[in-house]
């Protein structure tokens, strides 16, 4: 608590200081207590004539509270807590509220439960309590109410406690309810046990049979004990709550348009006292709705009746009347002129019968939904606040059947605004709603509602913050995260050449002008004044006022797809349940999900590199699973309806996801699974074999093709039409038909032949902008098949009825082509198919690797001349080649600034090998024509042509067989580093002492480091080296004895023990746990491997005159 010391200064306690006697008894006060409690004397000193009535302002007198605390109910499998505080009955309201938000912790509610009824014991129908129980806690439970009950275990409090049994928690959490017991402290079982300031007090909630005192009610989570100075009575707790309630309903909740708290009475059973309570809830201002229970017994039930057959004109039908005096009488054990004066009183609460709902057991009826239905009617309220307030209390159900059930004309921007607290809220089922209600998601998500999305302090806990920081350093206080900011963190997540929308130059420039023209949406308006300063000083012809005022500004922003930025936004703020809800809308599913994917997997690193918590990992991985099984399905699913399609869709450009595909999001992923789907290998196989049409031998016919040119004339090749329907590259879009046209053919066939056959030149063709060399394949494009955007969007869930958007996709006219005869290639295009094929390709280069390999073995192997001869002039230059290409590939990435480019780059390890033994070889040429030097030069080439062979794993890693190998061997490595700092910890012990002991007299020299670590490290492969183990001393021309040389056996015995069983055999053991891991997935392996080399992925790309001294 904040303190103590503030509870015991606002909160009082009252004593009776005066002794009055009773009627009833002359030896108790008239405050309950008897006289011997009292201080002032007994009724023999009490003086005829004095003031007997008694009063708790003037008879009692305050004193800071002395029980408040934590009660432990016991008697459970597990003690529940509560928090309890004694009172004064005048207490101020706001100071109350006070204790129970900011002493307590409790959250203002969202409504107001407050349940009235009987306070001794009575059965429900097992049917009707059933159904009042779960009502009721789902009622309080979904809208983050408050439920107000009288507190103690006897009557409608009990029922109200066994439908919380599952709900009492000391820590009040989201999703459950608070449930506060206002009860008289002057009735409470062993009260006196509860004294005590700030103290835990274990308590019995057990009644005595024969006392008439009360318990509590375990199930409560607070108790408020109301004290007026009187013992064993009722009534001072009815001042305060009312107040409280009164006070509670004047507060404002978080809704938009501010509204007031709701305040329902829920009616169960009841006396005289419940009905009176009834009228001054209804006649109230503002009005408090009432629910009735029917069924339940007593005041409940007559009000039902009467409000059954009472009119508008509070006539009742002939002789009812007299039967409710007669019921009151009979039920109340009430006179005639009580029970008559009574029954007035109930007809006052029908002059006020729209507030009054009766509930009555029927097939199909919820109290849950009368209780809201009926605070909806009694706030009168319009429909966008009706909608607010269903959205506040999270019920979906009510805002369909009371908001939505009329034709009602919508105000513009009002249901806009309502999904936008729908999204900040987490409200899933209320966005769905919404969606169906009509809100366009292209008008309602702008710049500042996407920027306000991300800047909400609502939702689950995430990342997002740390990543900032890293993106962005020095971040104020109160920094108000843009578009921009969340770019930069896409672009780390997703890794590679990927550049996010919000960094892009054009969306940059929209940004600043959308934010210049409203400034005050901005907190960090310093920044966007700066960047469009920047902008001015470039144009110095325009002024600001011009600037802002351009007509390319005038219109409204809309982003393309609203549902990606939304699916964006939710994966990063971790709502996988809105995240789905976004994915389920809108185009390109298979790319949402795949980024998606990559994006928690990205998110699940960084957790798990700030050492959070393991859940937060495992969750995040958790949700790029579901992601990536969605993406798979989908794909699936699309390959069984239209192979052909299908296709396409892996290879279709997505304009909105940094030009990548569906392919090399995948790869980026590392959706194994996915890539190794039937629909990416045919796909692959047609990309690898390029325009070759070959079955058996495919190999060994395009190696010998190479050997002997002419063979190409003899390979099979695919038809015009085939070709003009293939995946097609960057090389392919820019070859030009008019070059090739400049060659003379035949008269006969010269048109046909001389045709380019990816069509660059017919209008109808489609574009493709293929500007991105990064790591993965980000240009393959498959022209599209007839009424693709149609497939697109069927298996897309598309909103859109427009077709496809997202990339440069036309649909072409394929009947002219598929009706004309089919026309032999002329030896011309089958050149250039063969040379451009990638199988072709890669062929090429392992030959021409092959042959450097063979080249510079010889080299180092035979004497070196002290001019270089061919044979390493051709080595010289298939290195350089090499590097010269390793600086194209780094000017070629996709990022802007140079920094950028070699971080994509260098995320392939193979890259950075290539370039760091590249320059190796160039020190030891330069080395090696020096005279001097010669040799040494020579020696750098033998150290270097370990990498070069080393280099054919890359190759392998293709293999069918030998690929899981290398993926194998590479995940042993790393996990052999961790096991070599164990393994020099050991060798140090031993190596250090053996040392130490047998030779004691060395000089300092840096050899003695070597000596340490010389023989026990070869110790390890089983050279024990016998002769050095115990070796004769102190004989002449043998060594000294030193002392201790008889340890040196004995620890090298542990040693070899702990080193060479122990932890080689661990290693084993987990090289053999790799294995089977990789061994179970090596057909999917082998098959993501094919994406990984650059078979596809880099040659495919690569410019081909460097086939022969490139690899």
């Amino acid at each position: 608590m904040a303190g103590p010391r503030w509870v015991e200064t606002v909160f009082n306690k009252r004593e009776c200081i005066k002794f009055i006697p009773s009627s009833k008894d002359n030896a108790r006060c008239c405050c309950g207590q008897l006289w011997q409690y009292h201080r002032d004397g007994s009724p023999a000193t009490l003086r005829h004539g004095e003031d007997l009535h008694w009063s708790p302002s003037r008879h009692t007198q305050l004193l800071p509270t002395d029980a408040y605390g934590i009660l432990e109910f016991q008697g459970g499998a597990h003690p529940t807590k509560a928090h309890y505080i004694r009172l004064a009955h005048d207490t101020r309201p706001d100071n109350t509220l006070q204790l129970l938000t900011r002493e307590w912790g409790l959250d203002l509610p969202k409504l107001l439960i407050t349940v009235q009824g009987g306070k001794a014991n009575f059965d429900l129908q097992p049917k009707l309590k059933k159904v009042i129980r779960k009502g009721l806690l789902k009622a309080a439970k979904t809208t983050g109410a408050w439920v107000f009950t009288a507190g103690t275990n006897t009557g409608v409090t009990r029922h109200v406690g066994e439908a919380l049994v599952t709900e009492s928690s000391l820590r009040v959490r989201s999703g459950h309810l608070v449930s506060v017991g206002i009860a008289p402290w002057g009735i409470i079982e062993r009260r006196q046990d509860l004294v005590g300031r700030n103290k835990d007090v274990p308590y019995h909630p057990i009644n005595s049979p024969k006392s008439k005192f009360v318990a509590l009610n375990k199930h409560h989570t607070f108790f408020l004990l109301v004290d007026n100075g009187t013992v064993g009575k009722y009534g001072p707790e009815l001042i305060l709550r009312r107040k409280l309630e009164n006070y509670i309903s004047k507060q404002r909740i978080e809704t938009r348009g501010g509204l007031a708290t709701p305040v329902v009475c829920v009616v169960i059973e009841g006396g005289p006292q419940t009905i009176r309570q009834v009228l001054e809830y209804v006649t109230d201002s503002p009005p408090v709705p009432v629910i009735v229970c029917d069924g339940t017994g007593r005041a409940a039930d007559i009000l039902a009746f009467v409000h059954k057959y009472t009119y508008s004109g509070l006539s009742m039908i002939e002789g009812s009347r007299e039967t409710v005096i007669m019921t009151l009488g009979r039920v109340f054990e009430l006179r005639p002129v009580q029970a008559e004066k009574l029954y007035t009183e109930v007809l006052q609460c029908m002059r006020k019968r729209d507030l009054i709902t009766v509930f009555r057991l029927k097939e199909g009826s919820e109290l849950d939904q009368s209780i809201l239905s009926a605070l909806l009617h009694a706030q009168r309220l319009n429909p966008p606040e009706q909608l607010s307030l269903a959205l506040t209390w999270n019920r979906v159900d009510i805002a369909r059947s009371h908001v939505f059930c009329e034709d009602v004309e919508w105000s513009k921007g009002s249901l806009e605004q309502a999904m936008m607290d729908a999204l900040v809220n987490d409200r899933i089922e209320f966005v769905k709603l919404l969606l169906e209600q009509g809100v366009i998601m292209n008008r309602f998500l702008t710049i500042q509602r996407l920027e306000e999305l991300y800047n909400s302090k609502s939702g689950p806990s995430n990342t997002l913050r740390y990543i900032i920081r890293d993106v962005k350093k020095n971040i104020p206080r109160d920094y108000r995260y843009t578009l921009i900011d969340i770019g930069l963190v896409i672009n780390k997540l997703m890794g590679g050449a990927y550049r996010a929308y919000y960094t892009r130059k054009k969306f940059r420039t929209t940004y600043e002008n959308t934010m210049l023209r409203s400034p005050r949406l901005h907190r960090n308006n310093s920044s966007i004044f700066q960047a469009s300063k920047s902008l001015l000083q470039k144009n110095p012809n325009s002024s600001p006022k011009s600037y802002i005022s351009q007509d390319d500004f005038s219109f409204k922003f809309e982003f393309d797809y609203p549902f990606s930025e939304l699916l964006v936004w939710a994966v990063l703020t971790k709502r996988q349940g809105m995240a789905m809800l976004m994915w389920q809308h809108g185009e390109e599913a298979i790319a949402k999900a795949l980024v998606a994917a990559k994006l928690y997997k990205a998110l699940a690193h960084e957790a798990a590199d700030d050492d959070l918590e393991t859940e937060v990992y495992e969750e995040l991985k958790g949700y790029a699973k579901e992601f990536e099984t969605l993406a798979l399905q989908v794909m699936d699913y699309c390959y069984r309806q239209d192979d052909d399609r299908a296709q396409q869709l892996l290879t279709y450009e997505l304009k909105n996801w940094s030009k990548q595909t569906c392919l090399s999001l995948a790869v980026a992923d590392n959706h194994r699974a996915l890539l190794s789907h039937t629909c990416c290998q045919i796909l692959l196989a047609d990309l690898w074999l390029g325009g070759l049409r070959t079955r058996k031998n495919t190999n060994i016919k395009v190696m010998l093709s190479l050997l002997f040119p002419p063979l190409v004339l003899l390979l099979g090749f695919r038809s015009r039409e085939e070709l003009k329907t293939m995946p097609q590259t960057r090389e392919e879009h820019q070859y030009d038909d008019p070059e090739r046209s400049s060659d003379s053919e035949s008269d006969t066939d010269s048109d046909d032949e001389n045709m380019d056959l990816r069509n660059d030149h017919d209008p109808e063709a489609p574009l493709c902008n293929s500007n991105s060399a990064g790591p993965i394949p980000s240009t393959l494009v498959v022209p599209p098949m007839p009424d693709a955007s149609s497939f697109v969007d069927e298996h897309h869930s598309s909103v859109r009825q427009n077709g496809v958007s997202g990339g440069h996709l036309s649909v072409l006219d394929t009947s002219a082509f598929l009706t004309s005869r089919s026309k032999q290639l002329s030896a011309r295009i089958k050149f250039y198919e063969f040379y451009n094929a990638p199988i072709a390709k890669f062929w090429a280069h392992s030959i021409a690797y092959v042959f450097f390999l063979c080249l510079f073995t010889y080299v180092v192997l035979v004497r070196l001349h002290k001019q270089p001869q061919w044979m390493e002039w051709y080595v010289i230059a298939y290195i350089s080649t090499l590097i010269l290409e390793k600086v194209r590939e780094i000017l070629s990435t996709e990022p802007v600034e140079l920094k950028q480019k070699i971080t994509v780059w260098s995320d392939k390890l193979w890259n950075v090998c290539d370039l760091l033994f590249g320059v190796l070889f160039m020190i030891g040429m330069t080395l090696r024509l020096q005279d001097q030097m010669m040799q040494a030069g020579r020696v750098i080439y033998c150290v270097d042509i370990i990498y070069w062979y080393l280099r054919i794993l890359e190759i392998l890693s293709a293999n069918k067989y030998l690929g899981p190998l290398v993926m194998m061997m590479g995940k042993m490595i790393k996990n052999m580093a961790y096991f070599v700092v164990l393994l020099l910890v050991v060798l140090m012990a031993f190596g250090v002492c053996r040392q130490s002991i047998l030779y004691p007299n060395e000089e300092p020299h840096w050899r003695l480091a070597r000596h340490i670590f010389y023989q026990p490290y070869f110790m390890l492969y089983g050279e024990v080296f016998a002769g050095d183990i115990d070796p004769d001393c102190g004989g002449e021309g043998q060594i000294p004895c030193h002392p201790g040389r008889w340890l040196t056996p004995t620890v090298m015995s542990m040693y070899l023990l702990v080193a060479n069983i122990l932890l080689i055999n661990l290693l084993i053991a987990v090289f053999n746990n790799i294995f089977q891991e990789v061994n179970a997935i090596s057909h999917q392996v082998w098959m993501f491997q094919r994406f990984q080399v650059s078979r596809v992925v880099t040659i495919h790309f690569r410019p081909y005159e460097a086939s022969f001294f490139c690899r």
